[in-house]
């Protein structure tokens, strides 16, 4: 079993001075304003490789796995969960840009990593989230293009993005036996900080998560080349779906991660904070409070560091929530 080991430590402990010393400072000031995370913030994170976790050292990244992924998004989220999130729309990719030729791979991953061609994910319609295979925006043939219509929907960082990664149904035949068939990956390459052609958006309004925008998007004639489909024609499914076991556990760690800040700011408060003469933190039940959430968080912590180590050995979740060693490639023949 793969522990937390001093290199592990390492990373870490960087993630954890980059975020106190810069992104908790930018989070206090642009968080409430519901400002944009800086572009100088975005360039410091790609010198740091987190663009690149996860992509193989040939293609310039750091070729780690999905343990030391979420313990960086765990440190970046106890600052900004908005910045823990970002380095998936490096990271997170790789997932359906493995699909791609030698040739494409070594022309985009390097720039992923470096931070210059990063992307947005488009998978979730109002009726297609967690259910994939009810994806009904169509694209259509046309040529050498494919013609996307339909609604696209909380796809965040689609303005700033330097690419969208869109899944459609490209065969408009649905069996209700396999409703996963049919569905095709199309990168949507657009200039930074505004939608594609044919592409109108409406921001969707948040309580938090700021930093970025999240859009509702409308796809009327947005023409895409064929030589952007990404994979096989109507096989996407298996694309989109090969990396949601990662996604979750990165989830997982942001959530993990912006608990901590909690924490860690509840104990400075009930240190500062007096009543009847005394620091509040020196009274039982304030105490007991905090000792109940230390324990949670740790708990959860303990779960995340395991399910990363199971994936990392390469088992995959099976409906039951049990671990399997079925590889992406023995599910998607199924």
């Amino acid at each position: 079993m793969q522990k937390l080991t001093a290199e592990r430590r390492m990373i870490q402990e960087a993630a954890r001075q980059f975020t106190m010393e810069r992104v908790l400072p930018l989070a206090n000031k642009l968080d409430p304003e519901k400002g944009q995370i800086p572009r100088e913030l975005i360039d410091e994170m790609a010198e740091l490789g987190y663009f690149g976790i996860l992509v193989p050292e040939e293609y310039g990244g750091l070729g780690l796995g999905a343990y030391e992924y979420c313990l960086v998004a765990e440190q970046l989220s106890r600052g900004w969960m908005s910045v823990g999130s970002l380095i998936a729309r490096g990271n997170q990719l790789i997932g359906v840009l493995k699909a791609l030729t030698p040739e494409k791979k070594a022309e985009y991953l390097p720039r992923m990593v470096r931070g210059e061609f990063l992307g947005a994910f488009s998978l979730s319609e109002p009726n297609a989230g967690s259910d994939v295979a009810n994806i009904a925006c169509r694209a259509v043939r046309d040529g050498d293009e494919w013609v996307i219509t339909g609604n696209k929907y909380w796809c965040t960082f689609a303005d700033e993005a330097d690419f969208i990664l869109v899944i459609c149904r490209t065969d408009p035949v649905v069996d209700p036996k396999a409703r996963h068939k049919g569905l095709s990956a199309f990168m949507v390459e657009k200039p930074r900080g505004q939608l594609p052609e044919g592409v109108k958006g409406s921001i969707i309004p948040k309580i938090g998560y700021h930093g970025w925008t999240t859009w509702e998007l409308a796809f009327d004639g947005c023409r895409v080349p064929q030589a952007k489909m990404v994979g096989e024609e109507g096989k996407a499914f298996y694309l989109a779906t090969a990396g949601l076991e990662t996604a979750r556990a990165h989830t997982a760690a942001r959530s993990i991660g912006l608990a901590q800040g909690a924490l860690e700011d509840s104990i400075q408060y009930a240190r500062d904070r007096a009543q009847f003469g005394s620091p509040i933190g020196n009274f039982q039940a304030i105490r007991f409070k905090i000792a109940d959430m230390a324990t949670q968080i740790e708990a959860a912590r303990a779960l995340l560091y395991s399910v990363c180590e199971k994936i990392d050995d390469g088992a995959a979740p099976t409906p039951g929530h049990r671990w399997s060693s079925c590889s992406p490639a023995r599910c998607a023949s199924a």
